[in-house]
């Protein structure tokens, strides 16, 4: 008998103090991602992506699995998702769903999930959408695939049969995050009965440039979850870094395991806080502010040329809730002549649109940036190129994912420059780079927009990384929010040895 299993998703990472909402409109017009999708369209247009569902998609159509394609959709971090926009997406995921099961019987459902979503009345969103589609389905088995950035929360582990979070920051596996979870979907269906759970959560918030699973400590974390998970027979021994903007009290660093049997779910699940508590003080970041940070990039791009020296523009991550458009390490690496530097990138709709105007070759005087924290940069450009910001990413986190950053021009301002857009993205990918013309290898200095994600296609590219500490609401250090409603009992920093 060919299993019937319908597969949807809602992806969204919220800062409580990001400087803009999450409309509806986000939704629509996502970069590096795809928009959203219908049942219509939404199989044809993930399978070719690197998102989870694609993994998912895969497995399931291997195995010969009858796919009911739900909807599915992306936006950008930025701030809480707004009642309207969820309300909206909610509706129509579980509609489909309804429809599903209005059409015949379902063996399962499959949900591609990010797991830090705040939206303004639901501050556990995915909480309150997997209560939704609990609502409709019963007991019908139901994973779910997870961005390791979710601060997974109890009701979220109770309402899933299995909760699969990607193993690596940058997210290079979420296709195989997505297939995992389909895995255990057929294993669960054959089971007959939900596994037994546990749920713990870290006593300390993670900085999110420590969370990076190629170095230490999470790498040696990360290979201390798998070996106890082999070791204790555990089905799934999911840890969830933690994102730790998002100011309500399920915000924190959490593990969800799943086992044949309690006394293995909780066994496997405190063996492994114990062993992440016991590198609390392996947490704490290094970082440097923008000035220094832009002098010893030119100190090492000077002794040690052939390879860029990569600066990290962390707190205006987009991929984190930033708008991508502050100027304090452009204006530094303009202000110590930098020159050759390659800052990507600026989003300003409204500067982009100017050169466009103006045409390549031209002169333009733009107050660049700022539009979010009104510290735009004052300056005179010329404009080297144009494009459509159309392209399609090719790094190992988002290959086969389409770009678009609206009208863009790469400008030029007294030997650094800048890529303008319109839509903001995370610089987490050559590809942005190249389709202004540019070979990323060539760039003394490669200013970014990004916390850890650039390190999956830039680092082995990189002579050093070098995490500069410039305005953004993405802080490095996110005790200094004024948060409202997180645990009083978690502490928001990583202790020191």
């Amino acid at each position: 008998m060919t299993l019937r299993i319908a597969i949807g998703g809602f992806m969204h990472e919220s800062h409580s103090f990001a400087p803009r909402p999450t409309a509806w409109e986000d939704f629509l017009h996502p970069g590096g991602f795809p928009p959203f999708q219908r049942a219509a369209t939404l199989l044809d247009t993930l399978r070719p992506t690197s998102v989870p569902a694609a993994g998912a998609i895969a497995v399931a159509e291997e195995a010969g699995v009858a796919i009911v394609p739900l909807t599915w959709c992306f936006a950008n971090p930025a701030g809480p998702v707004q009642d309207a926009a969820f309300e909206r997406i909610a509706a129509s995921l579980v509609d489909a769903l309804a429809q599903a099961l209005e059409d015949g019987p379902l063996d399962g459902v499959y949900l591609d999930l990010h797991g830090a979503a705040v939206v303004d009345s639901f501050p556990d969103a995915e909480g309150e959408l997997l209560r939704r589609v609990r609502a409709v389905i019963g007991d019908l088995p139901l994973t779910i695939s997870l961005d390791p950035h979710c601060n997974l929360t109890a009701e979220m582990v109770a309402r899933a049969d299995v909760c699969v979070p990607f193993r690596t920051y940058p997210h290079v596996d979420m296709k195989a995050a997505g297939a995992q979870a389909m895995r255990l979907l057929f294993a669960r269906i054959e089971r007959g009965r939900p596994w037994a759970r546990a749920h713990r959560t870290l006593p300390f918030w993670i900085p999110l440039g420590s969370q990076c699973t190629l170095m230490d400590p999470m790498q040696a974390v990360m290979t201390e979850r798998a070996a106890l998970a082999e070791r204790m027979g555990a089905v799934e021994l999911g840890f969830c870094f933690g994102f730790p903007y998002a100011d309500f009290d399920g915000c924190a660093p959490a593990i969800g395991a799943f086992a044949d049997t309690q006394a293995e779910a909780d066994a496997v699940a405190d063996a492994f806080l114990a062993a992440v508590t016991a590198r609390e003080s392996e947490f704490v970041q290094d970082t440097l502010a923008s000035a220094a940070a832009v002098a010893e990039a030119k100190r090492l791009a000077a002794a040690r040329p052939g390879k860029p020296v990569v600066l990290a523009d962390t707190q205006d991550n987009p991929g984190g809730g930033g708008h991508g458009d502050t100027t304090e390490l452009l204006s530094e690496l303009v202000r110590q002549g930098a020159k050759g530097a390659l800052v990507c990138l600026i989003n300003d709709a409204e500067s982009a649109a100017a050169c466009h105007a103006a045409g390549e070759g031209a002169t333009v005087s733009l107050s660049l940036g700022g539009k979010s924290d009104g510290m735009p940069f004052p300056c005179t450009a010329r404009v080297e190129k144009l494009t459509d910001g159309v392209f399609t990413l090719t790094g190992p986190m988002g290959a086969g994912n389409p770009g678009n950053l609206g009208p863009t021009a790469l400008i030029d301002i007294e030997g650094v420059r800048v890529i303008v857009v319109t839509r903001k993205m995370q610089a987490l990918d050559q590809a942005i780079i190249r389709h202004v013309g540019i070979e990323p290898s060539t760039c003394p200095i490669l200013a970014l927009k990004s916390s850890v994600h650039f390190r999956a296609d830039f680092g082995p590219i990189a002579e050093r990384v070098i995490v500069a500490i410039a305005p953004g609401p993405v802080v490095a250090d996110p005790a200094v929010l004024n948060f409202r409603h997180v645990r009083a009992d978690i502490r928001r920093r990583p202790r020191a040895a």
